[in-house]
């Protein structure tokens, strides 16, 4: 059966079919994010002579009673070294509070998302396919107010993801400490950054928009793996274009390094990671990035083209016996 999405569900239909692929993807995927996350926020320091300053602090100065973090050199061995340290569990710390907000923020975004674009499109009584910039502008719109109302849960989330097993604590007691570090205001640590960053779900949607266009113009209803080539597709464009600032948001949210103080500002923690890693730091965790992303984007979409289109039939036969 053909059927047309077009202006047929409600924008809380759209919202809650994103919510429901992203908290699958990303429930199958996760442990990818606990790696992504360790290995961005990990600082490997070097020496390195500079107009006569030394690159790395200077070890008479660093404190010998703080141990050194765990280094992780890959994706796999990221995985090894948890599991091993922490158990199976360590591969899903936080998992909770992630799919939580992942929930939240993906309803809230294709809500938005859905929202801003059918009211753009009735005032400008656009026809046929928007450009490339509104599509763009609109995400970004979009993306900002779903990061208005989520980004608490993130900040929480990354800190459980980062912490110690030992130290780590419940979603509810994390609030509560970041609460007490640093105030109210602490729950939207990394706000700028990740109002900077709504360009990645911009791009991520507005590329899907476009390649969809592209692979398949006219065409209403995609198979699974067509939606999942174009999720992953779109996801890998978004993801080089904004590594430098994923790492830069990660950093602001997690716990500083050992004798660190707290980052101020997203600038403040790439200048950090440059100074200790040099510019391809700003890079670092891409590979699980990439993957995660690939993988949740893909899948998704995937859930989501097919949860759409049942909530369609489901809301096309109770306006039909509603007869409205």
């Amino acid at each position: 059966m053909s059927l047309s999405k077009e202006a047929a569900l409600p924008a809380w239909g759209y919202a809650v079919a994103g919510a429901t692929g992203a908290v699958l993807a990303n429930a199958t995927v996760y442990p990818l994010d606990i790696v992504k996350t360790r290995l961005q926020v990990q600082v490997k320091k070097r020496t390195v002579q500079t107009d006569g300053v030394l690159v790395s602090e200077d070890p008479e100065k660093q404190t010998p009673a703080v141990p050194e973090p765990e280094h992780y050199a890959s994706t796999m061995d990221a995985i090894r070294k948890i599991k091993k340290k922490e158990g199976l569990s360590g591969l899903y710390a936080g998992m909770p509070g992630s799919l939580i907000g992942v929930a939240s923020t993906n309803f809230a975004y294709f809500y938005w998302y859905t929202f801003v674009r059918t009211y753009y499109i009735s005032v400008q009584a656009a026809q046929g396919n928007l450009s490339t910039v509104a599509e763009l502008s609109l995400g970004a719109v979009a993306g900002a107010l779903a990061q208005l109302f989520t980004i608490p849960v993130a900040v929480v989330t990354t800190r459980q993801q980062t912490s110690e097993k030992e130290n780590r604590k419940d979603l509810i007691t994390t609030a509560k400490d970041v609460i007490g570090e640093d105030g109210w205001t602490g729950l939207w640590s990394g706000l700028k950054a990740s109002l900077v960053l709504v360009v990645n779900p911009a791009i991520t949607y507005g590329a899907y928009q476009r390649c969809r266009e592209t692979f398949y113009p006219g065409k209403k209803n995609l198979k699974p793996m067509e939606a999942f080539f174009l999720g992953a597709l779109s996801k890998a464009l978004a993801t080089f274009a904004t590594q430098p600032l994923i790492v830069a948001k990660v950093g602001l949210q997690s716990n500083p390094p050992a004798g660190q103080k707290k980052f101020k500002s997203f600038v403040e923690v790439m200048k950090y990671v440059i100074h200790h890693e040099g510019l391809l730091g700003l890079y670092k965790g891409i590979s699980p990035q990439l993957m995660k992303g690939l993988l949740v984007q893909g899948l998704l979409m995937m859930t989501k083209e097919r949860v759409e289109l049942i909530f369609l039939l489901m809301y096309r036969w109770l306006i039909k016996k509603l007869g409205k």
